[in-house]
């Protein structure tokens, strides 16, 4: 089996600090294979938002993917955006900022979605999904192949849709793309890809959502984060998620999937 915990939007800069004292808790008791971080390490992308998601990140002896989100980038100084957008998540994360993490389970991909020439959106272009296939197509069908994201690949809000992802996901279902995990929206979900992508080959996707794991930017939800554990062919998603700083992250939801010929099916 592995697991993978999937944390998003922890915006340091605009946190809880008694919540991020307990996501760190949660982690380290559920002893994950890869951490993963979908983006929006920081509020504003200031050097001791930077240095406070180091340390946070640091703590944990354990393999990760951190990618960056658009508040990674500057907001204010234009010069810093344009000629430098990643200078200084760089200087902290540049290792991991599109890594890849494969053992004989599991495959999990890390793409940067972020873009300084738009203030929200973001965007996955021919080069990344070229990348992509090339890690994962040669995979067996029995390794669960992830692709990490900051800007999803489905929403209710199609301004919130990662720009390139109809041209993207028919070229990455070739692969066998199992999983998109990503962040941005502050709302947890999980949905099929179906219900968005008509594939000539009839494959779909898991689409899965963390929110935001300790921002006090709360869109109607509490602070949460997912764990998947993959026990082949079986796929668990946890949902965590802490109503109340002091009581921690607590086991609010499973739901359990399994493949098909047409992609993966709730049990």
């Amino acid at each position: 089996m592995r697991r993978i915990i999937h944390i998003s939007d922890i915006h340091f800069g605009r946190t809880d600090s008694v919540v991020v004292g307990q996501l760190s808790v949660k982690i380290k008791e559920l002893s994950a294979d890869l951490l993963v971080l979908s983006g929006d390490l920081t509020q504003r992308a200031r050097k001791a938002q930077f240095v406070e998601a180091k340390e946070f990140l640091d703590q944990f002896d354990l393999a990760k993917i951190v990618v960056p989100g658009n508040h990674d980038i500057p907001a204010r100084n234009l010069l810093r955006r344009v000629f430098s957008p990643f200078g200084k998540y760089d200087t902290y994360f540049r290792e991991v900022r599109e890594a890849h993490y494969v053992d004989d389970e599991i495959a999990v991909i890390g793409v940067n979605t972020a873009r300084s020439f738009v203030i929200k959106g973001g965007r996955i272009n021919e080069e990344q999904v070229e990348r992509i296939r090339q890690l994962m197509c040669p995979l067996p069908e029995s390794t669960l192949k992830v692709v990490v994201t900051h800007h999803p690949f489905d929403s209710p809000d199609e301004n919130d849709v990662v720009g390139g992802a109809d041209r993207s996901m028919p070229k990455l279902a070739e692969c066998g793309a199992d999983v998109f995990l990503a962040g941005h929206l502050h709302v947890s979900s999980i949905t099929n890809s179906a219900h968005r992508f008509r594939l000539e080959t009839g494959r779909s996707a898991l689409i899965i959502q963390a929110g935001t794991a300790a921002s006090t930017r709360a869109r109607g939800e509490p602070n949460s984060f997912n764990v998947l554990d993959f026990d082949h062919p079986v796929l668990t998603v946890h949902r965590y998620e802490c109503f109340e700083p002091l009581a921690g992250f607590l086991l609010a939801k499973t739901e359990q999937f399994t493949p098909s010929r047409a992609g993966w099916e709730r049990i």
